[in-house]
């Protein structure tokens, strides 16, 4: 039987339906002709909130930010042909971050395969080992049986996404000619269509949490400290990881990220204290508890992999493996939010030594030693990112660009008693797609959504900032701009004159207000801490899109960073003599 358009419509509207059925909520187009079906279908599902973007890359990311904010698959299509080749950095970071999407690519059917028929390119298993599961769904066919086993390759799909580690899942659809309906869809579908009650074909359950065995009882250890990365979508459970760190009386070093940098155990300064070698030392512990993704900072990195002697404990919520130094002696998996379930039902065991003091002392020397220099440089990167954090309200998102905005929000950012929700793309930790992922945490998100940014990165994705024109989402972006990549400053190469300036530092001269204009945002230059905390606020209670522009320069802020670092190490030295 020869396939028709009603057959791909019938197809991809089961396809779609089991798709809400499970939970989806969000879906990307992206323009071109062999996708047609696939595009109409999602537009006419009004359970789904399509977004429409011009270029399969900025929707790639756009789907990446909204799964990464609901923590729920987002489908993104495209045409045949290497529109499907432009998602593949998306596809690559969900993969490395854990970040559950799915992916419709449109292809020809296979009799334009390899004979020469245009923008037709070899789309099997097109992402490799960067998807959980590939699956060529082949040319619709909507019979009762096929359409049976389409809803439950939906639901597979689904699932595959969501559960263990979560990550991309990839269906090919060829689809023949005619790509558009002469006739109104019928309403029955043959085989009687999904499950009463809305209830999806396939549901999948996950057996309850088991005790995980040997634990060390924290009265056989006189010193333990929390290292926390970012923890996934829920928010709730850095919250519950503070308060559980705070009466245990534990120190905790947890990255913005993972939204416990909050109470009184958290160090905010970890990365700076721990440069000093003679403190790191004296505050070695007996047991390192890891939970969820390892923090940036290098310093931090560098101690626990100095630490041979100490039990290194990883929690890790799936089976991806996150031990760079070999130091992890016990690995526990399962689900963060059934681990945190447990622990703070169980009897806590307070420490009573002076093991946090001396770990908030230390936060506290750095924190007032490095005040001076931040003040006297005046609205500096550093700045930037303590007065975010000082003006954002809880109920605020910051989402952080890659290079220098991550490390200074992981070196700078303080402990807060109701910190905002801080998101980034950590997985393959590149700078591709961060405005398009910004957009799409602010599609699934209710308060404000903040991206901080450099320029060079704003520059790789300015065709993202359509989203604010075209979908009708509000975005404030503060952009830092030092005229080109001022991460490269820090390293050796930057010794290394015009020929570092021309092809690594890579300034571009470009004026925002030009970008701003042509894109539809506004555009506000802020020269002084007072100007940048107004534009802010305006910009928060407002309702247009903004790029608030921060110019700094990459050398002052190599020696800034160089200044604020002598200053936490000479303050730390005066406050562990002997004689103090």
């Amino acid at each position: 039987m020869t396939a028709t358009a009603t057959d791909s419509y019938l197809v991809i509207r089961a396809l779609l339906d089991e798709f809400v059925r499970c939970g989806m909520e969000h879906a990307c187009t992206c323009p071109g002709s062999r996708n047609t079906p696939i595009v109409l279908s999602i537009a006419n599902e009004q359970r789904l909130r399509a977004w429409s973007h011009i270029d399969e890359r900025s929707a790639g990311f756009f789907a990446l930010g909204a799964a990464k904010a609901s923590g729920r698959p987002v489908a993104v299509t495209c045409t045949s042909g290497t529109a499907t080749a432009n998602l593949l950095p998306a596809v690559i970071e969900a993969h490395e971050a854990g970040i559950p999407l799915i992916v419709l690519t449109a292809d020809r059917p296979p009799e334009l395969r390899d004979v020469g028929a245009g923008q037709t390119i070899d789309q099997i298993k097109l992402y490799g080992d960067a998807v959980k599961w590939f699956v060529e769904l082949g040319v619709p066919d909507a019979g009762a049986e096929r359409l049976r086993w389409v809803r439950s390759l939906a639901c597979r799909a689904y699932w595959t996404a969501v559960s263990g580690r979560p990550g991309p899942v990839h269906i090919n659809i060829p689809l023949r000619e005619p790509l558009v309906l002469d006739a109104p869809l019928p309403e029955d579908e043959p085989g009687g269509g999904g499950k009463p009650h809305g209830h999806p074909w396939l549901i999948q359950e996950t057996s309850g949490p088991s005790s995980p065995a040997a634990l060390p009882r924290r009265d056989e250890f006189s010193r333990t400290v929390f290292v926390v990365g970012e923890l996934g979508p829920n928010p709730e459970l850095g919250r519950k990881l503070a308060d559980f760190a705070a009466r245990a009386r534990v120190p905790l070093l947890a990255d913005p990220l993972s939204g416990a940098r909050s109470g009184p155990a958290a160090i905010a300064h970890f990365d700076l204290l721990l440069r000093d070698r003679e403190l790191a030392a004296q505050l070695t512990p007996d047991v390192v508890c890891r939970i969820g993704d390892l923090p940036t900072s290098k310093p931090l990195r560098t101690w626990i992999a100095g630490l041979e002697h100490a039990h290194h404990i990883l929690f890790a919520p799936d089976e991806r493996w996150s031990d760079p130094s070999a130091r992890v002696t016990q690995r526990i998996v399962g689900s963060l939010e059934d681990l945190l379930e447990r622990v703070t039902h169980d009897e806590v065991i307070v420490d009573d030594s002076d093991w946090l003091d001396r770990w908030t002392r230390a936060d506290s020397v750095v924190a007032h030693a490095i005040a001076e220099p931040l003040i006297a440089a005046g609205l500096s990167e550093p700045a930037t990112v303590t007065a975010l954090a000082q003006f954002l309200p809880p109920s605020a998102t910051l989402f952080v660009g890659a290079s220098m905005p991550i490390r200074d929000v992981e070196e700078f950012f303080p402990t807060l008693h109701e910190p905002p929700r801080v998101l980034a793309n950590r997985g393959a930790n590149g700078i591709d797609g961060t405005v398009s992922s910004a957009f799409g945490v602010t599609a699934a998100t209710d308060g404000e959504v903040v991206l901080v940014l450099g320029d060079i990165t704003l520059a790789h994705d300015i065709g993202g900032l359509l989203a604010t024109r075209r979908l009708g989402l509000k975005l404030t972006i503060v952009l830092i701009n030092n005229d080109g990549g001022g991460i490269f400053n820090f390293l050796p190469v930057s010794s290394q004159g015009a020929v570092f300036e021309q092809h690594i530092a890579t300034p571009a001269g470009l004026d925002f207000r030009h970008a701003a204009a042509l894109y539809g945002l506004r555009h506000d230059l802020a020269t002084s801490f007072e100007e940048f905390a107004g534009a802010l606020m305006g910009a928060l209670s407002g309702s247009a899109s903004t790029i608030i522009e921060v110019r700094t320069e990459r050398v002052a802020n190599r020696q800034l960073h160089a200044d604020v670092e002598a200053a936490a190490l000479a303050a730390l030295a005066h406050s562990h003599r002997p004689d103090h």
